[in-house]
């Protein structure tokens, strides 16, 4: 890329406005440019895109990290201006456009150990009595994909009213998001929607955003809480994803503390496993993760940090259970997926770039019905009470037989080395039409101190075997079975993503 003349942070500006607006589907008149960029709650794609095309304008290579290090348009754009001129003096200078050094920034070492320090004023106001009739529950990550299912599993196998944690500026607004997000998976009913309380409030902010008085009358009449959300973005450092993932966990475990005491429903992430002290070796549901060293990204760090905030929680007594998905596929029997997951980017990246990389991957995904449904269930039984569970599919595939299930449907797909791939990924993905142009930082960037990049992080050499024997112990008395990843699955995910135009078969 060259630069052919240095940008000013008004011209900047205008265009990451306009980014950012097209990312987030809203009107450019709503961009606060001195607002966080965390406050629009980017995923890992949407801020790829932002570098992505700031690069493409500005003739340079943007560092992700640099949506951290200056966390809104203003003091991005202003950066950004310094490094055009800085880039179009050394053209003028050299003739060559420099690799800049805006991409140099890294996760500082942190010590997971310490962050891990849970309110002390926070503890449980009463004994607990287990019921699994419920009235009142609450919910948070209801505009995503996992809890989108779970709202439906719990209306449809509770009697409950789920009280639903959004966004948004009042109620009113708060409810049709919701509904949007119910529509958009096909699981919207229109009977139950007396039965869906949005709550507008923010993860992020103290009191999940409320007042005081609406979160004590939350507190004193909910029966439980169900926390499923989480920032979930690959990019930002530990520090970005803190408030949320972290904090936002401490506020929900102090509504569950307050008044009444209510069982407390978490999902985790097997990520909490990922440390490299754990490579090769079987770690079971109830096995300590003590280990956080070596664990590199901002993501899986705060979802190891905010487990242990829970963890402390039960150890003084709150009712708690907590569940461990890994990636979540669609919906086994619709075959409705989230297209903006990483998994599905890459699929259709790769399918139109002609190739996949040649690495040791095992296809673990679970269903996301079979996951909210195990969640829901076993949240009902008193025996999971201060348990974990795995929700780790049972019988992994290797990666490649999804490559060969893709072939056999008529794809023409090269399967070759991982570095070949990278270079294919350099010289060949120049568009932003193919989803891999977006997600090339995040493909390419050494993140780790052995320079290492995302995908070599999660070869199998350099994780763990996730156990789910004891979970299925625990769903054996349900009809909860985790479909097994065949032809049949294969064939079901396609046809939803050929059918929805997502994929192009042609």
């Amino acid at each position: 890329m060259v630069s052919k003349q240095a940008h000013t942070s008004e011209e900047i500006q205008a265009w990451l406005i306009s980014i950012l607006a097209e990312a987030l589907k809203i009107a450019p008149d709503e961009i606060n440019v001195q607002e966080s960029l965390e406050s629009y709650g980017l995923d890992s794609a949407q801020a790829m895109l932002l570098v992505t095309k700031a690069e493409k304008r500005l003739g340079f290579e943007v560092s992700p990290m640099l949506l951290w290090h200056y966390p809104n348009i203003e003091a991005l754009s202003q950066r950004l201006a310094e490094e055009s001129q800085d880039v179009e003096s050394q053209v003028e200078d050299t003739g060559v456009t420099p690799r800049t050094n805006v991409a140099t920034f890294k996760t500082a070492t942190l010590d997971l150990s310490a962050e891990a320090v849970l309110d002390p004023n926070i503890r449980p106001a009463s004994n607990f009595q287990f019921t699994s009739e419920l009235d009142n529950v609450f919910l948070t990550g209801g505009t995503g994909f996992l809890g989108a299912f779970l709202i439906h599993e719990l209306l449809q196998t509770t009697d409950a009213d789920i009280y639903c944690l959004v966004r948004a500026a009042n109620s009113e607004e708060g409810k049709q998001k919701l509904k949007k997000n119910l529509q958009q998976y096909a699981i919207w009913e229109e009977h139950f929607s007396s039965r869906i309380i949005a709550v507008p409030g923010d993860l992020s902010q103290p009191l999940l955003g409320m007042s005081t008085e609406g979160f004590e009358m939350l507190a004193a009449n909910l029966d439980a809480v169900y926390h499923s959300a989480a920032m979930l973005n690959y990019v930002y450092p530990y520090s970005a994803l803190k408030t949320a993932n972290v904090l936002g966990t401490q506020e929900v475990i102090r509504l569950a503390s307050e008044i009444k005491v209510k069982p407390l429903h978490y999902v985790s992430s097997v990520a909490v496993f990922e440390s490299p002290a754990y490579a090769g070796k079987v770690v079971t549901e109830q096995d300590d993760f003590n280990h956080w060293e070596g664990i590199y990204l901002g993501y899986s760090q705060t979802k190891w940090v905010a487990e242990k905030l829970v963890k402390i929680a039960g150890e003084r007594g709150l009712p708690i259970t907590i569940h461990r998905p890994p990636l979540i596929a669609g919906d086994s029997q619709t075959g409705i997926s989230n297209t903006h997951d990483f998994t599905n980017l890459m699929v259709k990246g790769c399918l139109e770039m002609g190739a996949f990389p040649d690495v040791d991957y095992m296809l673990d995904m679970s269903p996301v019905d079979y996951v909210s449904k195990a969640i829901v269930y076993l949240s009902m039984q008193k025996e999971s009470i201060g348990k974990a569970f795995h929700l780790q599919h049972p019988e992994p595939m290797s990666f490649k037989m999804l490559v060969d299930w893709m072939r056999s449907f008529g794809f023409p797909i090269q399967l070759i080395p991982y570095d070949e791939w990278q270079a294919l990924l350099i010289t060949n993905v120049t568009s932003q039409e193919n989803p891999l142009y977006t997600l090339r930082p995040f493909l390419l960037e050494r993140w780790s101190q052995e320079g290492l990049t995302i995908p070599d992080l999660y070869l199998q050499t350099k994780r763990p075997t996730i156990s789910c024997q004891a979970t299925l112990e625990a769903l054996a008395g349900s009809s909860i079975v985790c479909p097994p990843i065949d032809s049949k699955l294969f064939m079901t995910y396609s046809s939803y993503l050929i059918s929805s135009g997502f994929l192009n078969v042609a």
